[in-house]
């Protein structure tokens, strides 16, 4: 499948839980939307917790000129639910989606099901209109059994019908080459786009990497480390290592980005601009 030239470089928000952080986030939509990128997501909590807030967001930002691509995904939502939602986004004039396994709420004592099974879902209810972009994990996701079945099931995503894939961040370009590589001998051939998180707080992205799978290497840990309660000083840092990590990507082929913005502007403006993506 031939990648997709209008839709490249990406950014990513999570639905604010309070109208003070809403109004924060419709500032640093502002401050990003001038950078015209190609579409913003919105993601979906555990169990579909910010499902409200998510179609709010998508819906808000949308008809602000935007191209929104909402998450979705059938943990804690039931088919019904998700019928409802498609219909709302189709109506909306949405045409991009991220389908995803999702978490289960804690304490949920139902079963996950796949995103392969929601992709299938979504092409049966609403046929081609959707762009859908799923997950997939360079450094395997926390909870496979091993590399080679993490790509099976991402191939399942993909032969459902998923048009392309956004990966988990990830800070060792050969770690997404190889993947890449691996996945195409696997006949996926479908475009995958780095996911790209700015290094803005080391202790929160330590906390997170770790709850994800992400590794931190080494070198870059101990750099971190070493900034202590130096927190502009590793910003800056964190900026030229991501700048350099997305120059590598692009360089060696890789056909977007997808920045996660944690809802702040500052890092992700800078790193896009000095990477001209705009211009690209």
């Amino acid at each position: 499948m031939s990648v997709d030239e209008s839709n490249k470089y990406s950014i990513e928000f999570y639905p604010p839980r309070t109208a003070e952080g809403e109004t924060k986030l419709d500032a640093v939509h502002e401050k990003l939307a001038q950078l015209n990128p190609d579409f913003f997501s919105v993601t979906y909590g555990a169990g579909g917790s910010t499902k409200q807030g998510t179609q709010q967001i998508v819906l808000r930002y949308s008809a602000r000129g935007s191209n929104v691509a909402p998450h979705l995904s059938f943990g804690g939502t039931d088919d019904e639910e998700v019928r409802t939602l498609l219909a709302a986004y189709k109506e909306a004039g949405i045409n991009r989606l991220v389908a995803l396994r999702g978490d289960l709420p804690s304490g949920a004592a139902s079963h996950h099901r796949f995103a392969s099974e929601l992709v299938n879902f979504i092409r049966q209810e609403t046929g081609d209109h959707f762009h859908i972009d799923v997950a997939c994990y360079p450094e395997s996701h926390p909870d496979s059994t091993s590399y080679d079945a993490d790509v099976e099931f991402f191939k399942l995503k993909v032969d459902a019908g998923a048009n392309s894939a956004i990966t988990q961040y990830f800070y060792n370009s050969d770690a997404y080459f190889r993947f890449v590589d691996y996945c195409q001998g696997k006949g996926i051939d479908v475009p995958i786009v780095p996911g790209i998180m700015p290094i803005t707080n080391y202790e929160n992205l330590s906390r997170f990497s770790q709850n994800c799978g992400a590794e931190i290497p080494r070198w870059l840990r101990n750099r971190l480390e070493g900034f202590g309660d130096k927190k502009e000083d590793l910003r800056e840092f964190g900026i030229e290592v991501v700048t350099a990590l997305c120059d590598n990507l692009l360089d060696g082929g890789a056909p977007g980005l997808h920045f996660y913005s944690m809802n702040l502007a500052g890092s992700v403006t800078r790193i896009w601009n000095n990477l001209a993506l705009s211009e690209r």
